[in-house]
């Protein structure tokens, strides 16, 4: 029994899991054939109470980070990683709640808890990722407003967005010291939205390029202080690093269960294939592997629910569940044979869908290099 959720966690999770499998899982097939996932989605999640879980009142449902983990980890336990509710609810909100204005909590916060208003943020060009210095999109100032103009690529929730974080250059002089935050709307002279890209997974994740042509952004849609973009980026990232560390282990937890109903009716030689060792000792390195990254990240979680997850530690969390994810995946799409390598069987999926997590919020190698400076 997990100790870090209390009986209000558990009771969201049940409702969390119907609703997965009511809504999510029918047509999680269709969504993938389609690259996006509709708007309909969203505004069933915000009736069901399933964004902006950890949003205080009024503007959004008043629970805490673990009730924030729950929504995060049963929809990645169904395998339905293309789902961008965790972008929406734990990065573009907690900016808002943190950064806003109580005018701008208002004005966004209430509609993205109901799901009537999608959130996204664009951070990553074409030609800088990690290397925040390097951006090129320029905000400048003109009286009561801001010009932007630039290009932003691998935006999720970035097609059906109405709110996107945009995080721009105003002192290009200053490099990283430089930036600011940007609230962009939907709907705003210049600013375009492109197709869903293709990607080698999460197929049903609606990812695209944002492109800025001079779009007159009212000063009073900055986010907190100019050229304090850096240091804001960088204080929420622990909590973006731990959501994906739960996310891959409540999904690799999920396949674990698949994988072993699937050995267990599958037969070669005469046998389940369960009734090879191999089969068993891989399972068995993934049970016990997976068991203590579950006790870490709860640890972790905890940590966070006090505010005392460190930068650190998030990075362990997210490199350690990220790159076990990824190697226990591929050991049990071996043991689907030729089934495993099918688009429409759900280990394939899972373990294509599985790759970008270990890019998501910082690489791995990113990750070392935070762990290994501390040293």
């Amino acid at each position: 029994m997990r100790t870090v959720f209390r009986d209000d966690h558990w009771m969201l999770q049940t409702q969390v899991a119907r609703f997965v499998e009511q809504e999510i899982l029918p047509y999680y097939a269709q969504w993938e054939d389609l690259g996006v996932t509709p708007r309909s989605l969203w505004r069933k999640a915000g009736a069901n109470g399933l964004l902006n879980c950890a949003i205080p009142a009024p503007w959004g449902h008043g629970g805490d980070f673990g009730h924030a983990a729950v929504v995060i980890e049963e929809i990645a336990r169904a395998n339905c990683l293309g789902i961008g509710f965790s972008i929406h609810s734990d990065m573009v909100a907690p900016y808002i709640l943190r950064l806003g204005t109580q005018e701008q909590k208002n004005r966004w916060l209430p509609r993205m808890t109901e799901g009537e208003c999608i959130g996204a943020i664009a951070m990553t060009e074409p030609d800088a990722g990690s290397d925040l210095k390097s951006i090129r999109t320029r905000a400048k100032r003109s009286g009561r407003h801001y010009v932007l103009s630039g290009q932003k690529t691998f935006v999720t929730n970035g097609s059906h967005a109405d709110l996107v974080l945009v995080l721009a250059s105003t002192a290009p002089e200053l490099g990283a010291r430089g930036l600011s935050l940007f609230a962009v709307e939907r709907g705003m002279p210049g600013f375009r939205q492109g197709q869903p890209l293709r990607k080698i997974g999460q197929h049903a994740q609606d990812t695209c390029e944002l492109f800025f042509d001079d779009v007159q952004i009212p000063a009073s849609h900055r986010l907190g202080d100019e050229n304090a973009g850096f240091e804001y980026v960088t204080s929420e990232l622990a909590q973006e690093r731990l959501a994906i560390a739960l996310r891959a282990a409540a999904h690799l937890e999920g396949m674990i269960e698949s994988t072993c109903d699937y050995v267990k009716q599958r037969k070669a030689f005469g046998r389940r294939v369960m009734d090879f060792q191999n089969t068993r000792f891989t399972l068995s390195r993934a049970m016990s592997q997976s068991s203590m990254l579950r006790v870490f990240l709860d640890d972790c979680l905890a940590r966070h629910m006090r505010g005392e997850l460190d930068a650190v530690t998030a990075a362990m969390a997210k490199l350690n569940a990220t790159e076990m994810q990824n190697a226990l995946l591929d050991d049990m799409l071996q043991l689907f044979g030729g089934y495993g390598y099918m688009a429409d069987v759900g280990i394939g999926r899972a373990w294509a869908d599985a790759r970008a997590l270990r890019i998501f919020g910082g690489t791995s190698e990113i990750m070392n290099e935070i762990i290994g400076r501390s040293l």
